[in-house]
């Protein structure tokens, strides 16, 4: 838990632009600051002018109007310049989200009034790598994924942690989490759950077949590389974006960055298992597709 020690003065506000409510809604929220003396400018989410001004530094906080998703997108945007985030859901789960859309109203008065605290997420950097090159790299908050594609076989991949070999998995998927990614794909997965305090990384083989089936967490500071043994179809998948493609032999680290992802918090430390037991088995996207 941190402490506030500052006020905001300039405030993004971005709406997921898929959610119809939102965008109304941030500009609600925008005109109620502006009228408080704070400065607010809204927009939505992958709008490029406002995410260059948030690149810019141009705010110290930004407002998150979606469901756990938009607090993916704006963790990769805001924790490289340090930007608290504080999530208002709009979607349909919404874990990390701190209040609901119709709370914003008696919870930015606190905000205005320094009663709150922040509470830090360690994110991971995840490389892909082929032969010596490096093929790309991604600030990671919930989970870099190594998976089989579209083609209904396992792959093999070997994982060595801290450069030491530590097992060889063939299965579906081979899932690296954050604290923070423990409550998503991992959980699905049968992993454990972590509080968002922890520094460890967790390690999920999804579907293993005769390989280790048991989750793995790994020691604060640890790092991972996972190296794809495979004669078909294999992708790389971070916090849920598109899928990128891996040949036989790339190899995926995942180690701790040197950012975290800061989230506004109006409730006591005990939020996370209150909201944890209320979670189980009311799955609320169950039924939405039918």
């Amino acid at each position: 838990m941190t402490e506030p020690t500052f006020r905001f003065r300039n405030v993004a506000v971005t709406a997921h632009p898929h959610v119809a409510e939102a965008a109304p809604e941030a500009a609600q929220i925008s005109a109620f600051l502006n009228e408080q003396g704070i400065s607010a400018t809204h927009g939505l989410l992958y709008d490029e002018l406002l995410r260059r001004r948030i690149r810019a530094g141009e705010f110290d906080l930004l407002i998150a109007l979606g469901g756990d998703g938009t607090m993916l997108r704006a963790g990769h945007l805001a924790a490289p310049l340090g930007i608290p985030i504080l999530g208002i859901n709009m979607g349909h789960f919404g874990f990390l989200m701190e209040i609901q859309q119709n709370n914003w109203r008696s919870a930015l008065p606190r905000l205005m009034e320094g009663n709150f605290w922040l509470e830090k997420h360690m994110m991971l950097i995840s490389e892909q790598w082929r032969s010596d090159e490096k093929m790309g790299s991604w600030l990671v908050l919930n989970e870099v994924c190594v998976s089989r594609g579209q083609i209904i076989r396992p792959i093999q991949m070997t994982a060595h942690v801290d450069d030491v070999f530590l097992t060889t998995y063939v299965a579906d998927a081979l899932i690296a989490a954050t604290p923070t990614g423990s409550t998503a794909y991992a959980l699905a997965s049968g992993g454990p759950i972590l509080p968002p305090e922890l520094r460890n990384i967790l390690l999920v083989a999804v579907a293993p077949h005769l390989s280790v089936d048991r989750a793995i967490v790994l020691a604060e500071g640890a790092s991972v590389n996972i190296i794809v043994h495979t004669d078909h179809q294999a992708v790389l998948s971070v916090d849920g974006q598109v899928p990128i493609g891996l040949a036989d032999g790339d190899r995926v680290t995942a180690r701790a960055s040197e950012h975290s992802a800061l989230f506004v918090r109006f409730q006591d430390a005990g939020y996370f298992y209150r909201n944890l037991t209320s979670h189980m088995n009311q799955n609320p996207t169950i039924g939405m597709h039918r």
